[in-house]
């Protein structure tokens, strides 16, 4: 694909923190106009991005391109950010610091101030205009603090845990604002631990672990590769002729009965066996009522990946470990 394609790219990125290695030779290509994850457990080096990104800090090697041109100060006005740690000043009033935020990110007194009276409006806090931050609770803060991010209508959105301190409604309206926003032309990269919203707005991903990306694409290819042919089988008929009508095809994980004679079983197929061919082998003994492919949530497909990349890694030091057991001398002769 061309940069014409990519919104943000970052290609081979290194940032150094005196003994830590934050990131390490780490790229992604986040599609425009399109919601994209960037998930990681803590510390593996997802801020440290987002701050190089941000230009508060620079990579040691590698680059950051936007919209196929080098990273520029030029770009400060084109991106909005929402950081996890949550910057307003408490002693101010709500629509006075809106205004002053407003005015930073180069939009004109009276623009701001009616757009803001439209997204006030909006989200049902027009009242809150002359209220002190230090009054606000911390969702509706947080509320404020997203507005200022979106309000110069920037090209490139980086929000970081936005749904913290908000309860489910106000999580569901944020989540229909970023889609919108989205559609109406935005590129949005969230950085959160909620899987659940990555399933319902994200349409690619990248997993950082360890300073490294490990996975990424699209949600639903990585929820089709990580897919075991697992599905669910809801059937009219005898369980041992269902059982024993694909002899050695697949596996029956698990059977309930729903109501007389209707049973519901969850079965795995061997990986030479396609779905169609084992459904034509059981329909002749049973009646089949439906078939559901069994998807990994993306908390499974995040959990079982940062378990088998930690493995992975445990294996490695236990193998530099045998090998300096075995060769100690490999050791003096590197240090003469």
């Amino acid at each position: 694909m061309t940069n014409d394609y990519f919104a943000l790219e970052a290609k081979s990125v290194v940032k150094r923190y005196a003994a830590h290695t934050a990131l390490k030779n780490v790229s992604i290509a986040v599609p425009k106009q399109s919601v994209f994850g960037l998930l990681g457990p803590n510390g593996a080096g997802k801020t440290s991005l987002i701050r190089i990104v941000n230009q508060i800090t620079g990579p040691d090697e590698g680059s950051i391109q936007i919209d196929g041109t080098p990273l520029a100060p030029k770009h400060i006005l084109d991106i909005g950010y929402l950081p996890e740690e949550r910057g307003l000043y408490k002693k101010m009033k709500v629509g006075e610091q809106a205004l002053y935020l407003a005015q930073l990110k180069g939009m004109k007194k009276q623009l701001a101030k009616k757009e803001l009276a439209m997204w006030f409006e909006k989200f049902e806090i027009s009242d809150w205009w002359d209220k002190k931050v230090e009054e606000l609770s911390k969702g509706m803060a947080q509320k404020v603090q997203f507005i200022t991010t979106v309000l110069h209508k920037p090209k490139l959105l980086i929000l970081d845990e936005p749904f913290s301190g908000f309860d489910p409604i106000n999580t569901n309206i944020i989540k229909k604002e970023i889609l919108k926003l989205r559609d109406e032309g935005a590129t949005v990269i969230l950085s959160t631990h909620n899987m659940e919203s990555v399933e319902e707005i994200c349409d690619d991903i990248a997993l950082i672990n360890k300073s490294e990306n490990v996975l990424s694409g699209s949600v639903n290819h990585i929820k089709s590769d990580f897919s075991k042919k697992e599905y669910s089988i809801t059937f009219k008929g005898n369980v041992v002729a269902f059982a024993n009508s694909f002899w050695g095809g697949f596996e029956i994980i698990s059977r309930n009965q729903i109501e007389e004679n209707v049973f519901r079983a969850q079965i795995r197929l061997t990986e030479r066996v396609k779905l169609n061919d084992f459904l034509s082998g059981i329909i002749p003994n049973c009646e089949v009522q439906s078939v559901q492919p069994i998807v990994p949530s993306m908390n499974q497909i995040f959990i079982e990946v940062v378990e088998k990349n930690a493995a992975q890694a445990k294996n490695e030091t236990e193998e530099i470990d045998t090998n300096n057991s075995i060769n100690p001398s490999s050791n003096l002769e590197g240090n003469e």
